[in-house]
């Protein structure tokens, strides 16, 4: 617990105070982009912090140091979430460490790109099994924690792909469309509780996993990384340019607040 001194200090430490608790945010494929860019969001608003994902053990130490120079407890929990006995285990590690989960961003996820027929089965499986059915599995695993603490915030980060389709994208624009989906039973299932369930959608954030598709398709066109990264966000963004992380980073916080409290079941 924050003493009285470093509250003062830090103001915005009480935002992520409740009833003499600090809240909890869960953030998934947080050790880079998107993901990386709440989770410390989240510290710098006082959250205590879980992340979990892929990386090199001293990149993972080092950002475990990092949030916590910000006074805030943070835990690296490690799980493979496209297994479903995983995901479970994930909530119920972060509920052994901190006690309670307050929010939860089910952020991580993958890209394969493909024409229909020559896309490769276990690369379908592999996405939906990440993208999507390891979101359900976390929703599963968090809400009886979320009804007994009588607060919860489940916050999917979908995509445009959950609104509009891409060729050569199936199993990414499936999994999102569903995402979208089970955004809305989430919240349909518990509308009279102080339970929310929203999603996010993405247009192009430069993160790693964009900037591998960038390059892919440069070397296909045989042009620089640069033009084609431009050309790319200029397809869909007429500003021409593309989403930040901390942007989303502070969408994320909003539909965690109080603020948001009604807000059920929306795609933004």
């Amino acid at each position: 617990m924050f003493s009285a001194t470093l509250i003062r200090s830090k103001p915005v430490v009480a935002n992520a105070i409740r009833f003499n608790h600090v809240k909890v945010a869960l953030v998934t494929g947080s050790t880079t982009g998107m993901g990386r860019a709440m989770a410390f969001r989240f510290a710098k608003e006082g959250y205590n912090v879980a992340i979990t994902g892929l990386g090199a053990k001293e990149d993972i130490d080092s950002e475990l140091k990092e949030l916590r120079d910000l006074g805030v407890k943070a835990e690296f929990v490690s799980a493979n979430l496209m297994k479903s006995d995983e995901c479970k285990a994930l909530i119920n590690d972060t509920l052994s460490h901190f006690g309670r989960i307050d929010v939860v961003v089910n952020n991580a996820g993958m890209q394969h790109v493909s024409p229909i027929e020559d896309f490769a089965d276990e690369k379908w499986d592999n996405v939906i099994a990440l993208n999507l059915s390891s979101c359900f599995h976390t929703t599963k695993a968090v809400l009886p924690a979320m009804r007994k603490q009588n607060f919860g915030r489940i916050i999917n980060i979908a995509s445009l792909h959950g609104l509009v389709a891409s060729v050569n994208k199936s199993a990414y624009v499936a999994a999102k469309h569903g995402l979208l989906g089970l955004t809305k039973a989430v919240a349909l299932e518990t509308a009279q509780e102080n339970i929310t369930c929203n999603a996010i959608c993405p247009g192009w954030v430069y993160t790693p996993l964009v900037a591998e598709q960038i390059a892919a398709r440069a070397k296909a066109k045989g042009v620089s990384f640069d033009e084609e990264k431009v050309r790319l966000v200029s397809e869909k963004h007429p500003s021409g340019r593309f989403v930040e992380v901390e942007d989303l980073a502070s969408m994320t916080l909003f539909l965690a607040s109080d603020s948001a409290k009604e807000i059920r079941g929306a795609s933004y």
